[in-house]
């Protein structure tokens, strides 16, 4: 288990699982509804960072993917606020 975590593959199996859940999920909705996007991408984009951090990217890298991060958060937020 320890491998796991400190080699990165956690995160890359959360990412695995992020991909697999906006599947299903869309596959039940038929379309009903859309999907959270900016709120998927921002999480994407948050594990990303963090994979990049591990890995021991250039800083560039991490810093983009915060970047966009913060980004389809603000997005989400105003989605949200938009149709409050």
């Amino acid at each position: 288990m320890h491998e796991l975590f400190t080699s990165g593959h956690a995160i890359d199996l959360v990412i695995a699982i992020l991909a697999l859940e906006v599947l299903v999920v869309r596959g039940l909705m038929q379309r009903r509804r859309a999907l959270p996007w900016p709120t998927l991408v921002a999480g994407l984009c948050l594990l990303l960072a963090w994979r990049s951090a591990q890995a021991g990217a250039h800083w560039v890298w991490i810093a983009l993917s915060l970047s966009a991060a913060g980004m389809a958060h603000a997005v989400d937020l105003w989605r949200r606020w938009s149709e409050a």
